[in-house]
């Protein structure tokens, strides 16, 4: 199932998670966690909502950067901003013109060079605004998806981890920081039960993640599940074919692990999010 047929059809009333694997915070909770999402993704910079990395075949945008495939493009990971746009129209969301006319919505830029060329066009700074000032209603979708993916994640499992998995999802669910660690995780590295983001095999989402897990009774949920992540992503970046993600990549993944820690005292939610 695609991930707009999943949030869309989970919206609409079918697919719910199960009850048992829920996630739960508090408004002002989900605005730390929208802010950590996007200083994790963009440093918390207006430019960077709508970008391409280099070594990318698509452009990412933001506070998630949602990944956004030109069209003929069939990469590896899933895509997810034409997601995030089913989901804000069916919050009655109105989105900017220029992307409502797209059909089908595929990036209107082919490559890398031809969107540097075009970025500071206004409809490309219109876009940056419309994804500032959306920045609560996407915090949502990337809650809707992870919440959506924890059953998922576990009935892929081999029957005799899924115990153990279903208590490490709700020791996981228990605190703010944990929560965080999870939706930043689905929205980063994705749920890992796509056959096409798998290295030598070997997938690097959320599954892999639990199931690295130690299940010690003497380290918290939050830091085995840090410390799994690296040992994923170490070994993602080990099996990858370019260097960039062994040479570039991997240090800025360590750095972003090391976020998934409880938060201090939080401020009210901010008004209108």
């Amino acid at each position: 199932m695609s991930l707009i047929l999943l949030l869309v059809g989970w919206l609409g009333g079918c697919d719910r998670p199960d009850p048992g694997l829920s996630l739960r915070l508090e408004p002002a909770q989900l605005d730390w966690v929208g802010q950590q999402i996007f200083q994790n993704e963009c440093s918390g910079q207006f430019r960077c909502l709508v970008h391409w990395n280099e070594g990318e075949a698509f452009p990412s945008l933001g506070i998630g950067h949602f990944i956004w495939y030109p069209a003929g493009v069939e990469g590896r990971f899933v895509e997810s901003f034409p997601a995030l746009i089913a989901f804000l129209q069916q919050r009655n969301v109105t989105v900017p013109e220029g992307l409502a006319s797209l059909s089908p919505l595929d990036a209107p830029w082919p490559d890398r060079p031809t969107f540097l060329a075009r970025q500071d066009q206004p409809e490309v700074i219109e876009l940056r605004r419309f994804l500032l000032r959306t920045q609560g209603d996407q915090v949502a979708f990337i809650f809707a998806r992870a919440e959506a993916a924890l059953a998922r994640v576990v009935a892929a499992a081999p029957e005799a981890q899924r115990g153990a998995l279903r208590q490490r999802l709700a020791a996981l669910s228990a605190t703010p920081g944990g929560v965080y660690a999870l939706l930043d995780y689905v929205n980063f590295k994705g749920e890992g039960l796509a056959p096409s983001e798998r290295y030598a095999g070997e997938g690097w989402g959320l599954l892999q993640v639990l199931q690295a897990m130690t299940g010690s009774a003497e380290v918290s949920a939050l830091a085995q599940f840090r410390e799994a992540a690296a040992v994923v992503l170490a070994r993602r970046a080990a099996n990858a074919a370019k260097p960039i993600e062994r040479e570039r990549w991997l240090p800025g993944w360590r750095k972003r692990l090391e976020t998934y820690r409880e938060p201090g005292p939080l401020p009210e939610a901010t008004a209108g999010r």
